[in-house]
């Protein structure tokens, strides 16, 4: 298996992957912010096709100027008006208005996002559990905060696998000698990130009995994960790119 694991995953962690990925979005930008920022963005609109996806992510760049910082800490509020017909899915414009004074409230007193996946980190944790439950609670700890937004941002304390923000963890966190990953971020360790479960990866995993648990929730990532460091314990997540490959190319 591990060879398997192995070929599939050099296979597909290369820069022509990034194109046609939702993680081309936040590569558009070298500055770090402006990298969060979309990143965090695409991954959490990553459901439903790719090119959609990107397509909708676009828009939002576009919206902002193709200067996603810039245009959070200094717009005013007539800027704010094309957002009110942004909407991808079940993503509305309230969900869009929040996310965007979130990100003002958040920078305007942190030079990184990572701060706000640190608030419940704890370094000798074996995952990014309680650092998901913090950034979750931070996220929503303004008294305006939208019931329905709750949905779009996953949390370990409701049982969620937590898929989007284990991708987006996997880009910011993870060094990558092939340039997919970003690995901005430098407090959390790679081997406490969980493995993003998709329904490809879900199906893969499966066929391979590196999962065995039936529901798609939090201990399920964990199971998969934990099967994973027994190849690499310290970048288990690196075999989301052989598992999602694979179901693309219909193994399971």
């Amino acid at each position: 298996m591990i060879d398997l694991l192995e070929s599939s995953y050099k296979k597909y962690n290369q820069p022509n992957f990034i194109k046609d990925d939702p993680i081309c979005i936040p590569h558009k930008f070298t500055k770090k912010e402006d990298i969060e920022i979309m990143g965090f963005w695409a991954s959490m609109l990553a459901w439903g096709q790719r090119k959609t996806i990107i397509n909708k992510c676009n828009e939002l760049v576009n919206m902002m100027d193709n200067a996603p910082h810039d245009f959070i800490m200094n717009h005013t509020e007539a800027d704010l008006k094309p957002f009110l017909t942004f909407k991808h899915r079940t993503f509305n414009d309230i969900d869009t208005l929040y996310f965007l004074s979130f990100f003002q409230r958040h920078y305007q007193k942190h030079a990184s996002l990572e701060d706000a996946f640190l608030i419940g980190y704890n370094k000798e944790d074996e995952s990014v559990e309680n650092a998901l439950i913090g950034f979750h609670d931070y996220f929503f700890n303004q008294d305006d905060a939208p019931q329905r937004t709750k949905k779009h941002i996953a949390t370990p304390a409701r049982k969620s696998a937590c898929k989007r923000i284990n991708m987006f963890l996997r880009w910011m966190v993870r060094q990558d000698t092939n340039g997919v990953d970003f690995g901005i971020w430098n407090t959390i360790q790679t081997k406490q990130l969980i493995c993003p479960l998709d329904v490809h990866v879900e199906r893969v995993s499966r066929k391979l009995h590196l999962l065995d648990r039936k529901q798609s929730d939090w201990k399920a990532a964990v199971e998969l994960t934990n099967h994973l460091k027994q190849f690499d314990a310290n970048d288990p997540v690196k075999y989301d790119f052989a598992l999602f490959g694979l179901g693309i190319e219909k193994f399971a």
